[in-house]
């Protein structure tokens, strides 16, 4: 724990008293030097926040356009700079609590959402009727990829390891779960008729692997690197079955891009998470200045949904 100075909230930013933080594997990997934060942005951790506006530093136009007012309750994408007291946000990205839901609960939402959303439905061109393999139904970003497809009208297919996990996930309601520890997933996604969509948060051996279970005209979303970035293909398979093959990041992009994607989510997405279609999971929290023991819980991999930190009231 430290004090440092309250952020600065520049043109067309607010303030937001972070009630709490969502704890995600870019943390991690930040923490040990492997995902540096972009130029000018906070050199703290944590992506993702809910809490109170605290103060606004927007024009008449932009208040009247986005409509946000001191006191309300927000959740928001960060650059940074969430485990914390105050954090600046670009006010287009932030985005309402949804119906019902607590802060602790909102503040899982943003990232994983909009992640999600860029890599599945943009990305991966999901389509209702399709059925997409996710890698890791367990994690933050399984659990809502799962959900999401559900509500969007796919099938899914999902891997997780150990018997335990199986259970817990099946209730995100994935039409197949295979536990990916008791044996290779490929002949058990090939029996199921195979996937259009992969999304991938493994690499490694997974990355041929995933191939295999690729329909014709299929596509593999890389969403994440846990077993490796560097990697074996078979490119006559890609060739021979006209696969495609694409992933991102999300903290990379423009301001403009990330407001555009927290566009895209609040209207397509948040209406699912109001009709209670798709569920937060909050699978532990912990307060600031346990923070190390937050990201010790989510490297363990024994998590099912996600994990918070508790910041303020």
């Amino acid at each position: 724990m430290a004090e440092a100075p309250r952020p600065e909230t520049p043109a067309g930013h607010v303030l937001i008293r972070v009630s709490h933080a969502g704890v995600n594997r870019p943390d991690i990997l930040q923490r040990i030097g492997a995902y540096p934060p972009p130029v000018g942005a906070s050199p703290i951790l944590g992506l993702e926040v809910s809490g109170t506006i605290e103060s606004l530093n927007l024009s008449d136009e932009e208040a009247r356009l986005l409509g946000w007012t001191l006191g309300d309750k927000v959740c928001a994408l960060t650059n940074g700079g969430g485990y914390a007291e105050f954090v600046s946000v670009d006010a287009r990205h932030l985005l309402p609590i949804p119906k019902g839901l607590t802060m602790a609960e909102a503040a899982t939402l943003p990232e994983v959402s909009l992640t999600v959303y860029a890599n599945m439905i943009e990305g991966g061109g999901l389509k209702a009727g399709e059925t997409v393999l996710i890698h890791g139904g367990n994690s933050g970003i399984g659990s809502m990829a799962i959900q999401m497809a559900k509500g969007f009208g796919a099938k899914v297919i999902t891997t997780v390891r150990g018997a335990d996990k199986c259970a817990r996930v099946a209730a995100f309601g994935a039409d197949l779960v295979i536990d990916a520890g008791a044996g290779d997933f490929v002949e058990a996604v090939k029996a199921y008729g195979g996937a259009d969509v992969v999304i991938d948060i493994v690499g490694g051996d997974y990355t041929d692997r995933n191939l295999i279970c690729l329909k014709p005209k299929g596509r593999m979303v890389q969403v994440g690197v846990g077993a490796g970035a560097k990697v074996a293909l078979d490119l006559f398979r890609v060739m021979q079955k006209q696969l495609t093959l694409t992933g991102s990041t999300l903290r990379p992009r423009s301001a403009d891009e990330k407001a555009r994607l927290s566009h895209a989510v609040r209207d397509q997405v948040w209406p699912l998470i109001d009709a209670g279609q798709i569920k937060t999971v909050v699978e532990k929290a912990f307060s600031l200045d346990k923070a190390g023991e937050a990201h010790a819980w989510l490297e363990a991999g024994q998590h099912v949904g996600k994990v918070v930190l508790k910041i303020g009231g």
